[in-house]
């Protein structure tokens, strides 16, 4: 069973990839979406970090991210997106 406190709060230590939050049986579409978000504002995070020098993402966790949301039928409305590069 899924511990969604813990996947809510960081994804990484309750999921290998974003493709197992998608196939994740115990879990709701709305959970799967906020978990994914999340997931998504952390990748966001470790881009910026990289822009400063920084490194440990991985080059496609983004996309990922992005075609899990999809396959889960979510797609963001850009025009309401927050102007950060995080995108809030």
């Amino acid at each position: 069973m899924t511990d969604i406190d813990q996947a809510m709060m960081n994804p990484v230590n309750v999921f290998k990839s974003p493709e197992a939050v998608v196939s994740a049986g115990d879990l709701s579409a709305g959970q799967k979406i906020e978990i994914l978000r999340r997931w998504e504002y952390d990748a966001r995070q470790l881009e910026v970090a990289e822009e400063e020098g920084m490194t440990g993402s991985q080059p496609d966790l983004f996309a990922r991210i992005r075609a899990a949301l999809h396959a889960l039928g979510y797609w963001p409305d850009p025009e309401k997106s927050a102007p950060t590069k995080q995108g809030g």
